[in-house]
């Protein structure tokens, strides 16, 4: 897919939940102010799917009521999936979140990035999370939903730098874990963004769309480094690639104003020629 035609835009509802108790509203709030944005899909969390988590039907028709696909449901784990102990359970919830994301064709369950939530040697970690992803890629062919990991460079995040990334893909089986590439979290984590899209471009499933300075702070699309062209070019011509563009804002604006900053961020997209 390398037709900027086809390109869709989707908005990842993590920019409301890292307000925390600030944001008071709930899952109908979120497709109302989604929709109004112009945006064509959604990435929703499990923090944010209620009251909606054990209604898949009523959660497809509020979707179709605000003229919205379901892009992705994104999932996280206590574990950071990266503890033995916990492996059995964040199987189970992975089940239970792959039996809700299969009544949304083509959407695909996102699993947050390995996190290190306890010392250890950094071998076991990553062994863990490679278990792990592989697993739940595994019950995901069962149920026809394709499963893809989430890198991030958030706190005591495990995947971060190139080498990183090389480990963590090294053990994954590409034809049950997919990849979905933050260029945010990217860039924080100091790596040369175009070659790692190019490296792994055959596991790119679809793109969050994020803007960092040079600091590694955030900011609006399009106010940063990230070379949004060159970066969409290299996303949009991988052969796994289903022509989502997700935009998930972290910045300092979109903490002040959620439903303004994923405007804008549309706008800057529309401007792009997207």
């Amino acid at each position: 897919m390398n037709e900027i035609a086809k390109l869709k835009a989707g908005c990842q509802t993590f920019t409301w939940e890292m307000l925390g108790k600030a944001w008071t509203g709930n899952a109908d709030n979120l497709l109302a102010a989604i929709a109004a944005a112009g945006y064509a899909g959604i990435e929703i969390t499990d923090t944010m799917i209620p009251p909606y988590a054990d209604r898949p039907q009523d959660f497809a028709r509020a979707l179709e009521t605000h003229g919205l696909t379901l892009v992705a449901f994104a999932c996280g784990s206590s574990s950071g999936f990266t503890e033995t102990d916990a492996v059995e359970a964040d199987l189970a919830m992975v089940d239970r979140a792959l039996r809700f994301t299969a009544h949304f064709p083509g959407a695909i369950l996102s699993l947050g990035s390995a996190t290190i939530m306890s010392p250890g040697p950094l071998d076991d970690k990553f062994a863990v999370a490679g278990r792990f992803y592989n697993g739940a890629g595994e019950l995901g062919r069962v149920v026809g939903v394709d499963v893809a990991v989430h890198p991030s460079s958030h706190h005591d995040t495990l995947l971060s730098s190139r080498a990183d990334y090389d480990r963590i893909m090294a053990l994954l089986d590409p034809a049950l874990v997919g990849w979905v590439p933050d260029t945010g979290h990217i860039l924080r984590g100091g790596q040369d963004i175009l070659d790692t899209l190019r490296t792994y471009q055959d596991r790119i499933r679809y793109l969050h769309l994020k803007d960092v300075d040079a600091g590694g702070h955030w900011r609006m699309l399009g106010q940063g480094v990230c070379d949004l062209r060159s970066v969409v070019d290299i996303v949009a011509a991988g052969p796994n690639f289903n022509g989502w563009l997700v935009l998930e804002e972290e910045s300092d604006v979109a903490a002040a104003d959620p439903a303004a900053a994923v405007r804008a961020n549309r706008e800057t997209l529309r401007l792009a020629g997207i």
